[in-house]
């Protein structure tokens, strides 16, 4: 048990640090490639920080544990609205004020993304054909991101350092790109195997330790925002990669086989989630986030996970 244990850490660590290396890595190309900086930031900031959800995800289905995607995909937007947002504004230590971009786009798309996957999973199984309507909808939002170049969610790439040459960054995009897949399939071993030992489904184990883990590509990128003076860009990565966890990953997992749910996820985990993007909605309307109510959020947070272990 112990050893799985460590075995679990130190995977879910390769798999973070490859993860980071590799969106570090992208961005150099894509700069070197002339692309704009928006181009830039949603497609490869964006999955770059989405990475350890896709890639788990999909040998998680190969390996024939799809709840272990379903509970991360839902234990992670859980995380990244409450937690993550509430550390953020703790450590920001002032109300974070968003602009009017925000309201009209990434806050609308995400309630409209988080409908979307309650609609096609609260019968307990996602097929492809379901899935299929997530990128679809990606593409719009991507659209109504790169017609609005101000939102902060797209302002990720300004302080790339091209100091690396292009050859060492290909180089790097191999070797972390194979340090995510090993990172992701022991970790998605170890995990099932604690399960076991611990005689708790999958789902659980998933919804709070791995969806914690997984997070934490984000929390790293928040809190460097914060330190540049960028805390509004904190708040649009969040709300960027809950959009593509919930649009993107679920269909490029669904592309190996159908996704389960099981019944403690629609029963209470895809609720709360669901009402975790309404409670934010309503509490971020007012286009400021204040450090109490970052407080606020890690409360709840701190709350769903102790009924999920209860």
């Amino acid at each position: 048990m112990l050893m799985q244990f460590i075995i679990f850490i130190l995977a879910l660590s390769v798999l973070l640090f490859a993860s980071r290396q590799f969106t570090k890595a992208a961005v150099k190309v894509g700069e070197w490639m002339k692309l704009p900086n928006f181009v830039v930031g949603i497609f490869i900031v964006g999955i770059g920080t989405s990475l350890p959800e896709l890639v788990s995800g999909i040998l998680a289905v190969q390996a024939g544990s799809s709840e272990i995607l379903s509970a991360n995909i839902i234990g992670s937007n859980i995380s990244n609205l409450l937690l993550v947002t509430g550390l953020a504004v703790a450590l920001n230590r002032k109300s974070i004020t968003l602009g009017s971009q925000y309201i009209y786009t990434d806050l609308h798309f995400l309630i409209g993304s988080f409908f979307v996957f309650y609609l096609i999973a609260y019968d307990g199984q996602i097929e492809f054909k379901e899935a299929l309507f997530g990128p679809i909808i990606f593409i719009f939002y991507s659209f109504y991101l790169i017609k609005g170049e101000t939102n902060p969610a797209i302002q990720k790439t300004k302080t790339v350092n091209l100091s690396k040459t292009p050859y060492l960054a290909f180089l790097i995009l191999i070797l972390s790109a194979i340090g995510i897949y090993f990172g992701a399939d022991y970790t998605i071993i170890s995990l099932k195997q604690i399960a076991g030992e611990l005689n708790v489904p999958d789902s659980i184990v998933s919804l709070t330790v791995l969806s914690l883990g997984t997070t934490l590509p984000e929390l790293s990128v928040n809190i460097s925002a914060i330190k540049q003076g960028n805390p509004e860009m904190a708040i649009g990565n969040i709300l960027g990669s809950c959009v593509f966890n919930t649009l993107i990953v679920p269909f490029g997992a669904s592309l190996f086989g159908s996704i389960a749910l099981s019944n403690e996820l629609t029963s209470f985990s895809l609720p709360v989630m669901a009402a975790s993007g309404l409670f934010f909605y309503l509490l971020t309307h007012d286009k400021k986030i204040s450090p109490w109510e970052g407080i606020l959020f890690v409360i709840v947070y701190t709350m769903v996970i102790f009924k999920i272990v209860s």
